[in-house]
């Protein structure tokens, strides 16, 4: 058993070495397999990574406050591949019972999550879980057995929104846009509005701390325009016609007469049966560009057309129940 002087209240006992040594810095991402267990007389299991949902590796980035600091200072302790046992003071891992249970439940729909709102409720009812709650009532020791998998540099990984400041966002947002075009011209369309949404995404929480109508949010809006237009184009292929209808919309409210705008929420309106916006949609093209007029009256015949045919089908439909 090692003692930690520089953390008092940790012992750790190495069970298996590491194979190589690893770096640690702000930032750098660190993959680890973990397993809890109560230092008691039992050795009572509390939890194990490889149990948790999909069973893969927590990943934790160092630096970023994580709400518990003890998983820090011990994981940079270690080498790649090596096991380690923490004995950890319950002064030190007050938290563990919150971060368990955010664990626990990470792979649940919000819905479906057991759910604690105040103090009061978290005194009557507790967090959810009865071990969990049991160890907010009685703190006690804990014991960490933890696998150090890999460490990743920031430099050596794709940083999530939340890690990034707002110049590195604004160049993730670009980088989405462009490889979203790239794979929408081979015809993936999930994964193309799937880069549109997370870029819509970023932007949205960049507004969200702008005064709207402000300089600065007008120009975070004016990126997200053609991000809106772009996820619209591969709903409507995807014939998901009532996302076309509300992205088209949003575009819209802040540019009136944007075409693509109009001509992608009319083709959405006649795919949802809505003949009436869809022809004030064509009509409002018509009037704003006549360079596309082949293309919009080819769009209203159709559109007539299909409205004859639903008549005649709601005709012989009246017909037939007044024949019986």
């Amino acid at each position: 058993m090692e003692h930690n002087p520089a953390d008092t209240g940790i012992l750790k006992k190495i069970l298996y070495a590491g194979t190589k040594p690893a770096t640690f810095k702000d930032g750098a991402k660190v993959f680890f397999h973990f397993q809890t267990r109560l230092c008691n007389e039992e050795k009572t299991f509390i939890d194990d990574s490889r149990k948790m949902g999909p069973g893969k590796p927590l990943e934790l980035v160092l630096g970023k406050k994580f709400k518990l600091e003890v998983w820090e200072a011990i994981l940079q302790r270690m080498t790649i591949n090596e096991v380690a046992q923490y004995t950890v003071s319950k002064n030190l891992v007050g938290q563990y019972p919150f971060v368990s249970k955010t664990l626990r439940e990470a792979h649940i729909p919000p819905d479906e999550r057991k759910s604690h709102c105040c103090a009061m409720t978290l005194q009557q009812e507790g967090i959810g879980h009865d071990d969990l709650n049991n160890l907010l009532k009685n703190p006690c020791n804990l014991e960490f057995t933890i696998e150090l998998l890999k460490v990743e540099h920031p430099d050596e990984y794709q940083k999530e929104a939340w890690q990034m400041n707002e110049e590195e966002q604004l160049i993730r947002v670009q980088e989405l846009k462009e490889k979203g075009n790239e794979v929408f011209k081979k015809g993936e369309l999930k994964s193309a509005a799937d880069m549109y949404a997370e870029a819509i995404g970023i932007l949205e929480r960049l507004l969200l701390r702008e005064k709207p109508q402000s300089e600065e949010w007008l120009e975070l809006n004016k990126l997200k325009l053609p991000l809106l237009l772009n996820f619209s184009q591969c709903k409507l292929n995807e014939g998901d016609f009532y996302a076309v209808i509300e992205h088209c919309s949003t575009v819209l409210k802040t540019d009136p007469d944007n075409i693509k705008a109009l001509y992608r929420r009319g083709k959405a309106h006649v795919g949802a049966w809505n003949p009436t916006e869809a022809k004030n949609d064509f009509n409002r093209v018509l009037e704003l560009d006549s360079s596309v007029k082949g293309a919009v009256k080819k769009e209203l015949e159709t559109l007539e057309q299909l409205i004859k045919a639903k008549d005649k089908a709601d005709k012989e439909k009246l017909r037939n129940l007044f024949d019986k």
